[in-house]
């Protein structure tokens, strides 16, 4: 990708270091203004990112995680009315995104489907007002109220924060007697390094547990518009917190049901109202219907963007942002290939070691193996994303090739901890 973008035409609102790096190749000198907490600033000394990553012009501390006033942002700093595109770096940013595209008039997904997709239990409520299936679930204030939802469901239950990603505070309960001790993991679920220090405010989702395997959906939307839709499989984590251990593109279900995915996501958008931008969903098909888990309104994290672009031979972020800067691309409507990213899931405790990397990226048809710990760094237990310890890339002529070909090249690397 090399985007024809001037001095200061993306903004990104909010971003984790290493989605930056996706663009290090990519854009142009300066062309990008990042907007990020004035909390976030100081912390990880993003002031530094500037002298490090040539793309990046500048960075513009606003508070925008808990409400951006786009106006207040642009009286303040009017060289943000030269911005071709405006994009969400994470979650926490989509509803900031989408206000600020609004008010200098660029394509975005839409305040009011922002809003949406920001909080899971409104999401519900839009689904079901679609017509779209939803596990049962109940907004609730308590774990008495969560206790009593889950003897009614036999016995389990799923708890979810409304307002996080990233799996974070998310817990598959078997017992009902483990509510109580559970709450405060998901009531007030730990923050990441992305979060401002004043908080994201979040309620408590309890939902029926389904059984299935997970899928996800990601479409290309130009102004209300299904420009291209991909279904891609998921691999989790057994057991009480269902982190993403693994994904394929493209899914490996019958083409029937593939196309009842995507439709249910289209139906989803539509009902939402949203404009322009990425989708991405999450899907099980619980006694074969598509039944939603959750949704957000930007770019999918976990590798998902990369692995599109090598089944479908495409620059899917190039797309994306050009579909923002108000073009229509047109992007292959089958892949050609296969492509699947492993987790890596270390045991808890400090690392003493990695064997197996050179091995690992050995293996015909891996693309890349990246380890995110090293000796001396403490592993807790996957609880979210942002606890796994690295992962895989690889590709294949189709996507069971890929998958077997990531799964081997992982099994090579053992972290070794004490």
């Amino acid at each position: 990708m090399r985007l024809d973008l001037g001095r200061e035409h993306l903004i990104i609102i909010g971003t984790s270091h290493g989605m930056l790096r996706w663009f290090v190749d990519d854009l142009p000198t300066d062309s990008v203004v990042l907007v990020e907490e004035p909390d976030v600033i100081r912390r990880r000394d993003v002031e530094a990112l500037v002298g490090r990553l040539p793309f990046l012009s500048r960075v513009v501390p606003a508070e925008y995680q808990t409400g951006l006033d786009a106006a207040a942002l642009l009286a303040r700093e009017p060289g943000l009315a030269a911005a071709r595109l405006v994009m969400p770096g994470m979650e926490y940013a989509v509803g900031a995104a989408a206000r600020l595209a609004e008010a200098l008039g660029l394509p975005g997904a839409g305040t009011a489907a922002a809003d949406v997709f920001s909080d899971k239990h409104r999401m519900r409520l839009l689904a079901t007002e679609a017509g779209l299936a939803n596990p049962a679930f109940e907004l609730v204030d308590d774990p008495a109220a969560a206790t009593a939802f889950a003897r009614r469901h036999g016995g389990r239950c799923v708890l979810k924060p409304t307002r996080r990603s990233g799996s974070l505070g998310v817990q598959i309960l078997t017992d009902p007697d483990q509510v109580v001790a559970s709450w405060a993991e998901t009531a007030t679920p730990a923050e990441t390094p992305e979060s401002t220090d004043r908080g994201l405010p979040t309620a408590v989702l309890v939902e029926q547990v389904l059984d299935g395997r997970e899928h996800s959906v990601e479409l290309l939307v130009a102004d209300g518009e299904v420009i291209f839709g991909n279904v891609t499989d998921k691999r989790v984590q057994p057991g009480r917190r269902p982190v993403e251990t693994g994904h394929t593109v493209p899914s490996l279900l019958p083409d029937g049901v593939r196309r009842e995915l995507l439709d249910a996501a289209t139906r989803l958008a539509g009902a939402s109202g949203f404009r322009t931008g990425v989708l991405h969903s999450e899907w099980m098909v619980a006694d074969g219907v598509p039944t939603l888990i959750e949704c957000a309104a930007r770019l999918p994290g976990d590798m998902i963007t990369a692995l599109i672009s090598v089944a479908y031979e495409c620059g899917f972020i190039e797309a994306y942002l050009r579909t923002l800067r108000g073009e229509r691309p047109v992007l292959p409507a089958r892949p050609t290939g296969g492509a699947a990213v492993e987790f890596l899931l270390a045991p808890p405790g400090t690392v003493t070691g990695v064997d197996g990397v050179r091995a690992a990226r050995r293996v015909s048809g891996v693309l890349n193996v990246q380890l995110d710990v090293a000796p001396g760094a403490t592993v807790g237990e996957v609880t979210n994303s942002l606890a796994r310890s690295g992962h895989v890339l690889a590709w294949g002529a189709d996507a069971t090739e890929a998958t077997a070909v990531a799964a081997k090249a992982a099994d090579q690397i053992r972290i070794v901890t004490v």
